[in-house]
């Protein structure tokens, strides 16, 4: 596409009100900004209050004053507003209807979310944070890397097309957004030992301020069946609790590998692995604002279905 192409698409992807939204949506960012640095307070992922506002003594007087809640998790929303009922789950005793306590707002209830009841009622008590292995939390990566794109020599082209799959949607998604299509979600990088493929991944962890988690393939190999599918369901449940994430797979072939069936069945607990991970890139959970980069050595030997559009748009 030359300039007068893009030109015309974005003619005919905006509206008549257009600008006037645009303007509108930048005068609410520039007062939220405002109102944010008069007040002082500053967004974190971890949801906590700065430590000065922390009121130690008042907490351990409620932990002394309040019972232990079983944890059950919430499967099913019937209704809306303050009329609703939630289908509960109770591990090891039985599904319930409830309703919420009266401290509780039907707008931090969700489906599929872990929540505090009682022991009389099972009514709602608190919402909870999800479960996540502790091994999957290793994973992220706290510091940002040193390296910059200029430490990549002989790839500007492969730059360009990973600054155009990871930087562009969480830098500039309203580019994809006048332009009226969906921007990409995945990248593979390929190519012999030593070529930059993990050096380009720790340059794009330089240059976005998303989480960056980076996981090694034979990391998701477990010993124990249904391990590694599980802890691929921690890695994405995490990841959607980031304002934006980028997850790096190195040495993918450890467990995407094409399905075959060679009659010990060795290699079933890896296809789990590999089909779980299929269903977090591109299921009925819509996967948001997480960007994923895949790097092996040999492309011949991943299975197509992780190679098709909507799971890795680029290679």
């Amino acid at each position: 596409l030359d300039e007068k192409d893009i030109e015309l698409l974005k003619a005919y992807g905006e509206g008549p009100y257009a600008k006037e939204i645009k303007l509108l949506e930048k005068s609410i960012s520039d007062m939220q900004k405002s109102i944010t640095e008069k007040i002082g307070v500053k967004e974190l992922d971890t949801g906590l209050a700065p430590p000065s506002l922390w009121d130690i003594p008042a907490d351990k007087q409620r932990q002394k004053t309040e019972q232990a809640l079983p944890v059950a998790r919430c499967t099913k929303i019937i209704g809306e507003g303050d009329s609703a009922k939630y289908v509960i789950n109770v591990k090891h005793i039985a599904k319930f209807v409830v309703a919420l306590a009266q401290h509780v707002s039907p707008t931090d209830i969700e489906e599929g979310m872990r929540v505090g009841v009682d022991r009389t009622k099972y009514q709602i008590q608190v919402p909870l944070p999800p479960k996540i292995d502790p091994s999957v939390t290793m994973m992220t990566v706290e510091e940002k890397p040193d390296v910059t794109y200029g430490d990549v020599g002989g790839s500007k082209e492969q730059i360009e097309k990973l600054r155009e799959v990871v930087e562009l949607p969480l830098l500039e998604p309203e580019r994809f957004t006048n332009l009226g299509i969906d921007p990409p979600k995945g990248v593979l990088l390929y190519g012999p030992p030593g070529t930059g493929k993990t050096l380009c991944a720790r340059a794009v962890a330089n240059r976005t301020d998303a989480t960056f988690i980076c996981v090694i393939g034979s990391e998701l190999v477990q010993r124990y069946v249904g391990e590694g599918a599980r802890m691929v369901r921690d890695l994405f449940e995490m990841a959607r609790t980031k304002k934006a994430c980028i997850i790096f797979f190195d040495e993918i072939d450890a467990i995407g590998g094409a399905r075959f069936d060679d009659g010990a069945g060795g290699d079933n607990e890896v296809q789990r692995t590999m089909l779980e991970l299929i269903n977090q890139l591109d299921g009925f959970d819509p996967r948001g604002n997480i960007k994923v980069i895949m790097a092996t050595n040999r492309p011949d030997t991943l299975d197509p279905a992780l190679m098709r559009p909507g799971r890795l748009d680029r290679k």
